[in-house]
């Protein structure tokens, strides 16, 4: 790929189903549509294989597990392949007996699997009990080579954490990507409190894209889902921010395809004249590995 092209994204926003073999399908939809549009890369949304399970604890759930490489990489592989394009996928992972990740799987443009990132930061909130589910990662903040350039591929939580784009950026990525599952108690939650909500997540990544002049691509899931008493309105408004925060594209609350087109090599100009990585005071971090400087 040349770098002095632009690099068109596509994300798959859309609500998912109590069937995994038609969110599977639906995913292929998308991967098919934005090959048609011209992408080189589309991002699905968190967990995409099935409705957001985590809103309550049930060890039949972990029936929902699957191998990778499995089922869903070979299915995806070979949509990735025949439209020509970089897939970022989001999977429930079953490593072994009694150990799960939150796993994001990137398949190349030839339908190889280019490398895995298992989810970091881990929450565990009231409909969010993914501690229950998820060991942490032990991969690393590393980004994943490909085809069209180095992803730095983080999933949800991790979005609210600088230092995790951070040292992505260090370790030279080309792209922030954050799959995500994001939404709203509309029992809890009153339009205000909504609104904050919904600019403090689009604000913290437009500050990782600011901070380390790199791009930021963002997937959401759209629909009502609810079990057991709890319910998510899941919010949408997935997006694409430039390296100095612009917004080039920007979903609704509803399902759709989104595409912008990416300038990877402002990276390089932005860092001559805002050098934020240069400046850094390393020698005055140490603290930053305390958990608070008590």
């Amino acid at each position: 790929m040349n770098r002095s092209d632009p690099l068109r994204v596509a994300i798959a926003q859309y609500a998912c189903t109590p069937d995994p073999a038609t969110n599977l399908d639906t995913a292929v939809t998308y991967i098919e549509q934005a090959g048609a549009a011209g992408a080189k890369l589309v991002l699905l949304p968190e967990l995409h294989n099935t409705p957001y399970f985590c809103q309550r604890e049930d060890p039949a759930l972990f029936d929902l597990a699957e191998p990778i490489p499995g089922p869903s990489t070979e299915r995806l592989a070979r949509a990735a392949e025949d439209a020509g394009v970089v897939v970022v996928a989001s999977l429930f992972e079953r490593r072994a007996a009694g150990l799960y990740h939150n796993t994001a799987v990137v398949l190349d443009s030839d339908g190889t699997l280019a490398g895995r990132y298992r989810k970091m930061h881990i929450p565990d909130d009231p409909e969010y009990y993914e501690k229950y589910y998820f060991t942490p990662g032990d991969l690393g903040f590393t980004p994943i080579d490909t085809s069209i350039g180095r992803l730095g591929v983080l999933v949800c939580w991790d979005q609210w954490y600088p230092e995790a784009a951070r040292l992505m950026a260090l370790a030279d990525a080309e792209l922030l990507i954050y799959p995500s599952a994001i939404g709203w108690d509309d029992v809890t939650d009153d339009n205000a409190e909504q609104t904050r909500q919904l600019g403090a997540w689009q604000g913290v990544q437009r500050g990782h894209a600011i901070a380390n002049s790199l791009a930021v691509v963002t997937s959401n899931r759209v629909g009502i889902e609810g079990d057991n008493g709890t319910e998510i309105r899941f919010w949408g408004h997935s997006f694409v921010f430039g390296p100095q925060g612009e917004t080039l594209a920007e979903a609704g609350e509803n399902p759709e395809l989104l595409v912008a087109n990416v300038e990877l090599q402002r990276t390089e100009q932005l860092r001559r004249i805002w050098p934020f990585l240069r400046d850094r005071r390393i020698d005055a971090f140490g603290d930053i590995t305390r958990r608070f400087r008590d």
